[in-house]
């Protein structure tokens, strides 16, 4: 997959497979678009192409609004990276580009910078100017400037409809497990280890303390989770406290992860940390030594889990 960090960078195609969209977690209903794309490309013998925006649209139109994300980018290229997609271009999104009137967007954007001859959308899909354009504006503009509309319907899971919205409220539940079904694939956390208090350390659970430097970033609900790790392209079982630590005095929230299968320096590498499963609530212990029990049982539940 070629990434381009604007359209300034890509060049036209001839044949041009194409979607838009912020693609916000990657989730099911993303990959079912996608996968119409990729399809499509190879069956008509053109390049896949999906065409995002950076920052997220809302961060730039509703600055006010506090809005979590899914994805960091980094995050998100690594998740569409494994959708073979032939090509990802980057956008900046700025206010000036969100007045861009929808006709000017499909003539100068997707058929003259993209080389558009077939397009793949999502249900209720909609792009220029106040949001003015639209799957039937797509159908009307299609025959007088060469390509073809494809629609994917609204795609559900158990009759409830997927979206980035339904995925944040599973995650600031805590319910992880959900979020996974929704998403296709465990909720990610990445970022760098730095140095903490190194209490893990002093009772055998040493952790290494993420540094999420994405400040938009979910972190789902205060508990403890088990999951896996990727570091240097490998995966480790992992168990994580999310949140706050009560029983060293901490209202800070904070990501913690103990690798189960793993020892050596950490500090200064990037981690990714899969959410996989829910093992408890965040508690408040007496003592250190009843903290150490509690995290020798949450060890081996998450080992169960995990097997």
């Amino acid at each position: 997959m070629k990434v381009y960090q604007s359209l300034a960078e890509f060049n036209t195609l001839n044949c041009a497979v194409a979607t838009t969209g912020t693609f916000d977690g990657v989730h099911l209903g993303h990959k079912k678009i996608l996968s119409q794309l990729v399809q499509t490309a190879h069956k008509v013998g053109g390049e896949s192409v999906l065409l995002t925006f950076s920052p997220h649209p809302r961060l730039v139109l509703q600055p006010d609004v506090e809005l979590q994300l899914l994805t960091s980018l980094e995050e998100k290229i690594g998740l569409l990276e494994q959708t073979g997609l032939d090509h990802l271009i980057i956008h900046p999104f700025t206010k000036e580009f969100s007045r861009t009137p929808s006709l000017e967007f499909v003539r100068e954007i997707l058929v003259n910078q993209l080389g558009v001859k077939q397009l793949v959308i999502g249900y209720d899909h909609h792009f220029g100017r106040n949001r003015e354009g639209s799957f039937h504006h797509l159908k009307e503009f299609g025959p007088i400037y060469g390509f073809e509309v494809e629609e994917i319907p609204a795609l559900d899971i158990d009759a409830v409809n997927i979206s980035s919205t339904k995925i944040r409220t599973a995650l600031t539940e805590g319910n992880v497990e959900l979020a996974t079904t929704y998403l296709g694939h465990p909720y990610i956390i990445g970022g760098e280890v730095i140095k903490g208090d190194q209490i893990g350390r002093s009772i055998g659970f040493p952790t290494a303390n993420l540094d999420i430097n994405f400040q938009h970033k979910l972190i789902p609900a205060d508990a403890v989770y088990a999951g896996y790790v990727r570091l240097n392209g490998e995966h480790h079982k992992a168990m994580a406290n999310i949140g706050r630590r009560p029983t060293v005095g901490s209202n800070r929230r904070s990501v913690e992860i103990n690798l189960l299968d793993f020892e050596g320096d950490l500090y200064g590498q990037r981690l990714h940390f899969a959410v996989g499963h829910r093992l408890r609530d965040v508690m408040n212990f007496n003592s250190l030594d009843a903290l150490k029990t509690q995290l020798a049982l949450d060890k081996e539940d998450a080992l169960s889990k995990l097997a």
